[in-house]
Parts: C-alpha cells; structure tokens; sequence
C-alpha cells in the first residue's frame, strides 16, 4: 500500500471506517474492469493503490444516504 496515497486520501476523507468502505467499493468495480479515473503510476498497479489515488487526486468522492440512521452506507461513488 502506498504511505504517500493513503495518508493524502485520508486528508479528504478523515473518516476511517467511510474511507475503508469507499476504497473497498472501488477496489471491487476496478477488479470487475472498470477504468480507472487517473493514469496508473505502472502498468501493474495495485488496484487498493489506484483507488487510493483516486481519492488522494479528488477523482472520486462518497455520496452518503443521509436517512438519519445512524449508520449511513455508501450509496455511490462519484467520479468528479
């Protein structure tokens, strides 16, 4: 795992259990074959590194349902 990625990306998303959450979904859509939102540093890049680059580089944010549960999930994952 990239330090630099992750410690960028939690500065846009400080909450640890929402950035897990968001990087988990996209780390999934990417192993499906989605593309990427930003050029890989290399050919084989970690998809858990892409993913975090996308949130460190403000590629890709969280859209949570706001139902006044307690516990929100992710809805969607926005491309910006």
């Amino acid at each position: 795992m990239n330090s630099i990625y992750l410690e960028r990306a939690r500065e846009r998303i400080p909450n640890i259990p929402l950035l897990v959450n968001v990087v988990s979904k996209r780390v999934r859509q990417l192993n499906l074959g989605n593309r990427p939102f930003v050029k890989p540093d290399t050919r084989d890049m970690d998809t858990l590194d892409l993913a975090l680059k996308e949130i460190a580089e403000g590629k890709l944010v969280a859209s949570t349902g706001d139902t006044g549960a307690a516990d929100s999930s992710i809805e969607s994952l926005l491309a910006l």
